[in-house]
């Protein structure tokens, strides 16, 4: 590594990093995933300064919608709507495991609108998302769906059904392809 690259990663952890923890003080840094300016750039300027997002504890990508923040519950190296275009709507509850890794453009949808009325959100289960798990770009995730630990789920699939561990699934409607 040269001088330069030195200088610059030493100023990004040490100057930048405090900036980081003052805006997401229990936020845990993927090691190697994001240089402490992009997380200023993309996230902290958006979301903390002009107020996209204000309150939702995490970094959420100025491009995503997170709508019920306080119902989900995220184990470590797993941020929901960090990135590009991310429709996370958790009125009924959604549980995402460790290691959860979600592309660009996936939708996850806990609760349907009551058929009587449009207004009102119908009671369900929460959607429960396993450890290690990396969902595809413009995926779409239903209610009431458990994807076990260890899965893969291809990049614009549908998943209406229930996803057993250790699986790579993909399609519409989201389906086994095969073990890992």
């Amino acid at each position: 590594m040269s001088n330069l690259k030195k200088i610059v990663y030493f100023i990004d952890m040490i100057v930048l990093g405090w900036m980081v923890k003052f805006f997401y003080p229990r936020y845990e840094r993927k090691f190697g995933y994001r240089l402490n300016y992009k997380i200023l750039i993309n996230y902290a300027i958006f979301q903390k300064i002009i107020g996209h997002h204000r309150w939702v504890p995490w970094p959420v990508h100025y491009t995503s919608i997170v709508l019920g923040y306080k119902n989900i519950v995220k184990g470590k190296n797993c941020d929901p709507g960090d990135n590009l275009s991310n429709y996370i709507q958790a009125y009924n509850g959604i549980v995402f495991g460790d290691d959860v890794e979600i592309g660009p453009g996936v939708k996850i949808i806990s609760a349907n609108h009551d058929l009587n009325d449009m207004l009102n959100i119908s009671k369900g289960t929460p959607i429960m998302i396993g450890s290690n798990v990396w969902i595809g770009a413009n995926t779409v995730i239903l209610p009431s769906v458990n994807i076990g630990n260890n899965v893969v789920i291809g990049a614009g699939s549908i998943v209406t059904k229930d996803i057993p561990s250790n699986t790579i699934a993909a399609g519409n409607p989201c389906r086994v392809i095969r073990s890992r």
